[in-house]
């Protein structure tokens, strides 16, 4: 018998399947337009505009730049 840790017991490996075209390749930042180098295409905002105050805050950048609904 193979001596496990409690954790690998208790969770098993779980394996993600990436979609066919969710690949690393340079992107355009959504907010600045710059290109940068995403991981997949779920990475939309470069690491510059994310370090900003109004990401990090989750504030818009000015009194009408939300969406409304």
């Amino acid at each position: 018998m193979s001596a496990k840790t409690m954790a690998e017991v208790a969770m098993p490996s779980i394996v993600t399947v990436r979609a066919r075209r969710d690949v690393p390749q340079e992107r355009q930042c959504l907010r600045c337009e710059t290109l940068f180098w995403s991981e997949g295409f779920g990475e939309r905002i470069c690491r510059r505009c994310k370090g900003l105050n109004a990401w990090r805050d989750a504030v818009p950048v000015s009194p009408g730049a939300s969406r409304r609904r």
